[in-house]
């Protein structure tokens, strides 16, 4: 299988979580790209049209779009899943999962206005609008840090590769300093082999 990826992107980060924490990161072959946001990449956009990352090249074909290649890995191994097939855990990891791809949505979009227009052209209102949507998401998942427990699920792969992105871009600040459930839970789960394994670089 064939990764389109960048190592700065948390959501090709989300997917390698889950390969190294399925044991199918061995199986996969990483082909870098950086796509940039203003313009579509030729290569890239002949495997997914949106010309986003991640793409996972299958013999099926490619699958786009984060959830999709973990839910693809995860169909893949007979150990425990990290998407679990149903019930309330099920429900509780793709919350958490949606609640992470939206606070990376915003302070993604924070990013790019800040790194990508001009200083001259910088909309305060959109800075301060996505801003406050991360930072309240932000608090939620601090709440929902209390109840994660010893399995791993995707829910707690996005909650570290979150955490880890908006660390490593320092987008919104010291996110860890009023937010203590969250802080306690990913110093642990940043030790991780597949974290270590998977640390971005700029």
């Amino acid at each position: 299988m064939r990764l389109y990826h960048t190592q700065t992107s948390p959501f090709v980060r989300k997917v390698m979580v889950l390969a190294h924490e399925t044991g199918l990161a061995s199986r996969i072959e990483p082909t870098h790209l950086r796509p940039m946001p203003m313009k579509a990449d030729p290569v890239l956009s002949k495997e997914n049209p949106l010309s986003k990352i991640p793409v996972l090249v299958t013999d099926d074909g490619p699958l786009y779009d984060s959830h999709v290649i973990c839910e693809y890995l995860d169909s893949l191994h007979d150990g425990p899943k990290m998407i679990p097939s149903s019930g309330p855990a099920r429900f509780r990891a793709l919350r958490v999962e949606a609640l992470c791809d939206g606070i990376l949505e915003a302070a993604i979009l924070v990013f790019y206005e800040r790194t990508q227009r001009p200083s001259e052209l910088h909309w305060s209102a959109w800075i301060d609008g996505q801003t406050q949507k991360a930072e309240q998401a932000l608090d939620r998942l601090d709440e929902d840090a209390k109840n994660f427990g010893d399995a791993i699920d995707l829910g707690q792969i996005c909650a570290g590769v979150t955490v880890g992105w908006l660390e490593f871009r320092n987008v919104l600040g010291d996110v860890r300093a009023k937010r203590p459930h969250l802080a306690t839970w990913y110093a642990r789960f940043s030790e991780r082999p597949s974290m270590k394994a998977t640390m971005p670089v700029a």
